[in-house]
């Protein structure tokens, strides 16, 4: 199984952000070495971080685009999780270490040197570093890809950091106030610990399998707006993500009569449209049930039906509590996983 447009869209733009994370990296360098801020430290520190998590984020996209083999039947798409959340540690101890280093230069002030020079060369990283992650992060909501998307918002987050910095270099260029470097060193400290947390925390979401309830809810949506009168019913809703793919499994209730045929066709017709929604990059296992006769015509929208047993009198609107339950609704029967 080749790669598809959407893995190698990603794995390009992957490269890219490593590329250029190693360049702007040296560029910080260089601006640190004219200026002695500890807040321009802390920028270059933050992207020893992003070109590590870029490395790692290039060959997390390489596993993940890999077939499903024997020991791996739903994929590698599960290294696009680890990867972020290896960037998010990363992070993390970046943040940790700038926090360090910028109280004790507020303790401990050194002079700050040609914050002219300063400015222009981390000004033209944050310009090119917010590009560049914007780029990122709609690719990767694009093609669903984790990976891309901590990366995008990554180099966001270092752009937000830079312009403090910046920030901080101006004030000091009019000013001379030294003890502003570190305090403005300490507070992008305090952000890139936070912003650790967040992939962090979304990244072991990912692995651990945790429901998305926004996606959820969105699908479930969907599915009642555009609901066939023949689906008499829908339970044991589950989606999984792996890498750029979606698995989703779902019980679907026809009515019983209809032959092996018409049923697909139900099936069909529902996959169709979740496809047309959330794209192609997705796998469905739409079980098919039969209504049971009796207890859930009541809750049968076909008007149709040649051999209903009692009258309509409710439409069940699906709904989160309801459609993740395996379970029937108006019945008292748990369908079987199999």
């Amino acid at each position: 199984m080749k790669q598809t447009a959407p893995q190698r869209q990603n794995f390009r733009m992957q490269r890219w952000v490593a590329v250029v994370s190693v360049v702007l990296l040296a560029v910080k360098f260089v601006a640190y070495y004219y200026t002695s801020s500890v807040a321009v430290l802390t920028d270059a520190m933050e992207s020893i971080v992003n070109v590590i998590a870029g490395l790692i984020g290039l060959y997390s996209l390489y596993v993940a685009a890999q077939p499903r083999d024997q020991n791996h039947p739903y994929g590698h798409g599960k290294a696009e999780f680890l990867s972020a959340a290896i960037e998010g540690i990363l992070i993390g101890i970046a943040g940790i270490f700038i926090l360090y280093e910028a109280i004790y230069k507020l303790v401990f002030p050194e002079a700050i040197k040609k914050t002219d020079i300063g400015i222009i060369l981390i000004g033209a990283t944050a310009v090119i570093n917010y590009a560049l992650g914007v780029f990122c992060v709609r690719l990767g909501r694009k093609n669903n890809s984790l990976a891309l998307e901590a990366s995008g918002k990554h180099l966001q987050t270092d752009t937000y950091s830079t312009i403090a910095v910046i920030i901080g270099l101006i004030i000091m260029h009019f000013t001379q106030l030294i003890w502003v470097d570190a305090v403005v060193a300490i507070l992008l400290s305090l952000f890139i610990i936070y912003t650790s947390y967040h992939i962090t925390r979304r990244s072991i979401a990912g692995i651990m399998d945790e429901a998305d309830t926004s996606l959820l809810t969105d699908m479930v949506d969907l599915i009642n707006r555009n609901r066939s009168n023949n689906w008499v019913d829908m339970h044991n809703l589950r989606v999984i993500k792996y890498g750029s793919i979606l698995h989703i499994d779902a019980h679907l209730t026809v009515p019983w009569y209809f032959t092996v045929k018409q049923a697909h066709h139900e099936v069909d017709i529902f996959s169709d449209l979740i496809r047309k929604n959330y794209g192609a990059s997705l796998e469905l296992f739409i079980h098919s049930d039969g209504c049971i006769e009796g207890p859930q015509c009541p809750i049968c929208i076909n008007a149709d039906c040649p051999v209903r047993k009692q009258v309509f009198t409710k439409k069940i609107e699906w709904t989160l509590e309801n459609v993740l339950k395996n379970k029937r609704h108006n019945t008292q029967t748990t369908s079987l996983i199999l």
